[in-house]
């Protein structure tokens, strides 16, 4: 079998922002001496495994990197550590790898945390206090949350909004010493004088820090008080340099306060402009998937699904199980583009990226996944004839696989019927005085059905047939033979036992979380199929991750944890031509 090689190719798409990076590049909007003029990053919660949404994210950030001389960093937003792991690090490090993307570059890692920030964040609170521009409130959630008003209403001042900056101070120094319980100080921002009047709701004093009582993975217990991401983020990427940060639409009503913040803390010489801009772009809807976080969890805790990486998952490590590439990803991502306006991407425009990107690497192989006996009642007992057929039909230099033909065979159930329905062109026995059907055995012999066996259910065992020795694929002989038939088979002497998971789509709703509803009332019970099938011998040395085009039904992979020489599982990663709802 041939080594995998990518032959597929994304041209960068035209997209909004990467108008605006260019207009930026020629006016020298971000020029800086001994740096990019594209500096962006990608910064996941390290609370959950990343989904393919994430992976249009990353692709996007790096992508604009690598192609106008930047860099991208990889840097986690480590504010909620009650929700946080090493296990979500590691495996986000992983997967941005596995897409074929790095935050290294010359000889430097671009790998931050916001918890690297604390100390500077907490300073840059305490400079906000004391310029006027933010304070501690003490009000309870629930004052809070009635007072913020709503999209009709505006807010109401908190009472503690015109505390003393001293008092403030000392409260927020004291949050951070450990004297208060969770809740009951908060930190806000004070924008402007009228800002719980804004008609944007995350401009009326967003909270900047609250008490959490809790363990960080990375700073332990140094820290009760933590940064929300709002306030985080902002100055993360000022202190980082970035260029474009770059974010989905949902939040497009913060961007005035990461304006504002940035400006006012380079107003007080925390970092130098030109600052950072942000930039909104749709999220990935995808049809016939969920992406929250929250439900993605559901799926894994009540057992619908074995775990993150079930190749059934939205997830990265799921989408990598099931056996998808990282350049069929990167051609989906090119092939969506970046807009401004949200809309749903059918689930096919996926599998066609995967279908384009697996069809010129992908080496072939014959597998028979319903079996169904063939005994060819003039073949020799014991006797073995060698077939061959390419590794790859359009890659000759690749070479020839070889496989054994023999008295007894295996051939797919739906390659037999007792009566045959009106264009039937495969394998069925004499009708009244007419023989039955003849069918050429692919890169092997013609042959004509005699006759079947059945069991006291009736059901069909066996199917007998006579083969033509002159008929052989390849020889002079076989061009005598017009049959309409063409059926794959394997020798069922010779052939390898293997699992085979037929794995189809998760949900039977294009929007399975959509208008309300019950994400978990609409799940496929036809996503997973498990089958012993019979592979033709050579797939024996399959190593894990191995992709091949399985003749009629699709491109398989050999399961990356399960597969092993003795004990082979193959995965379906997509059926050969969009079916779904057929």
């Amino acid at each position: 079998m041939s080594n995998e090689k990518n032959t597929t190719t994304a041209t960068p798409s035209p997209n909004f922002v990467r108008a605006i990076v260019e207009s930026d590049i020629a006016s020298g909007t971000h020029a800086r001496t001994g740096m990019p003029s594209v500096i962006t990053r990608f910064p996941p919660e390290p609370n959950g495994y990343l989904h393919v949404g994430h992976a249009k994210s990353i692709c996007l950030n790096f992508g604009l990197a690598r192609d106008y001389q930047g860099r991208c960093h990889l840097r986690f937003d480590d504010t909620n550590p009650e929700k946080e792991d090493q296990e979500y690090v590691d495996t986000i490090m992983d997967s941005v790898k596995w897409l074929g993307f790095t935050w290294e570059q010359g000889g430097q890692e671009y790998l931050h945390y916001a918890s690297d920030y604390f100390d500077q964040l907490y300073a840059m609170a305490e400079y906000l206090i004391q310029n006027g521009k933010a304070y501690v409130d003490s009000q309870s959630a629930e004052d809070m949350s009635r007072n913020r008003g709503n999209f009709g209403t505006p807010g109401t001042n908190s009472p503690f909004r015109n505390r003393p900056v001293e008092e403030s101070l000392q409260i927020f120094r004291d949050m951070k010493a450990g004297k208060y319980k969770d809740g009951e100080h908060v930190l806000r921002a004070k924008m402007s004088e009228d800002a719980m009047a804004s008609p944007i709701m995350t401009n009326r004093d967003p909270a900047l820090y609250r008490i959490r009582h809790a363990h960080h993975h990375r700073t332990g217990d140094k820290w009760c008080i933590y940064p929300m991401y709002d306030y985080t983020h902002p100055i993360s990427d000022a202190l980082e340099n970035i260029t474009h940060s770059l974010c989905t639409l949902e939040f497009q009503d913060h961007r005035p306060f990461y304006d504002w913040l940035v400006d006012t803390l380079a107003d007080g010489g925390f970092f130098e402009r030109p600052v950072p801009r942000q930039y909104e772009f749709a999220r990935l809807n995808l049809t016939y998937v969920v992406t929250s976080k929250r439900k993605l969890r559901q799926l894994v805790d009540t057992g619908v699904v074995n775990g993150w990486d079930d190749p059934r998952m939205p997830t990265i490590v799921g989408l990598r199980r099931r056996g998808y590439t990282p350049e069929s990803i990167q051609l989906f991502c090119e092939r969506i583009g970046v807009s401004k306006a949200d809309g749903w991407i059918d689930m096919s425009t996926l599998e066609g990226s995967l279908r384009d990107d697996l069809d010129p690497k992908a080496p072939r192989a014959v597998a028979v996944l319903r079996p169904l006996k063939l005994i060819v009642d003039n073949f020799p007992e014991g006797e073995t004839v060698d077939c061959s057929a390419p590794v790859h039909p359009h890659h000759p230099e690749w070479g020839t696989r070889s496989f054994p033909f023999s008295r007894e065979l295996w051939i797919e159930q739906e390659d037999f019927m007792e009566v045959p329905a009106k264009g039937y062109h495969r394998f069925y026995p004499p009708i009244d005085d007419k023989p039955g059907s003849r069918v050429r055995l692919k890169y092997g012999f013609v042959a004509e059905c005699t006759g079947f066996d059945k069991d006291a259910d009736g059901n069909v065992t066996a199917v007998h047939v006579n083969y033509f020795p002159d008929s052989k694929s390849g020889t002079p002989g076989a061009d005598t033979y017009k049959v309409k038939g063409n059926i794959t088979w394997v020798s069922a002497t010779h052939a390898l036992d293997a699992e085979v998971r037929l794995y189809d789509r998760l949900f039977l709703d294009p929007q399975p979380d959509g208008g309300g509803k019950d994400f978990m009332s609409v799940l496929n019970p036809n996503a997973l199929e498990t089958v012993t099938a019979y592979l033709e011998p050579g797939l024996a040395q399959a190593a894990p991750d191995q992709r091949f085009q399985f003749e009629r039904h699709g491109y398989f992979v050999a399961d990356r944890v399960d597969s092993a020489p003795d004990k082979p599982v193959f995965n379906r990663v997509t059926t050969l031509k969009d079916s779904w709802g057929k």
